[in-house]
């Protein structure tokens, strides 16, 4: 069987991004390597997990392209639930957010809004579906 277990974003600094997701969304450290170039976060049953950008650079041989928040983000989001996106909007602007979409009503009643972190990687805040 066939279980999701992370996702991984490459970071200019993995420690300074750890502590952004812990401030801005209340989550808990699970790891940080000791040369601070790996660290996992508890968000559920999955992990959220960061590698620094020299890290990865070692595992890829042919590079990858690294977020910049001075571009367009990439095609891909981390989305996180809360019944007060408004709140959690709010403290995640505290931690270093920049808002990209303020909430708005879906259609079919979600509330939905858009942030980029410190790296400049998309983050959906919406209200939980159903």
């Amino acid at each position: 069987m066939i279980k999701f277990a992370y996702t991984i974003l490459y970071v200019q600094d993995v420690t300074k991004a750890v502590t952004f997701y812990e401030e801005a969304f209340g989550l808990t450290r699970k790891f940080i390597s000791p040369d601070n170039d790996y660290a996992e976060l508890l968000v559920g049953e999955t992990t959220l997990s960061f590698a620094s950008v020299t890290l990865a650079k070692s595992n890829l041989a042919d590079g990858f392209q690294e977020s910049n928040p001075n571009e367009k983000p990439f095609g891909i989001e981390i989305g996180f639930t809360t019944e007060n996106v408004e709140e959690t909007i709010l403290n995640a602007e505290k931690a270093g957010a920049v808002v990209i979409e303020k909430p708005k009503t879906k259609p079919w009643g979600q509330t939905v809004a858009y942030l980029r972190d410190l790296d400049g990687f998309l983050i959906e805040i919406c209200t939980p579906m159903g």
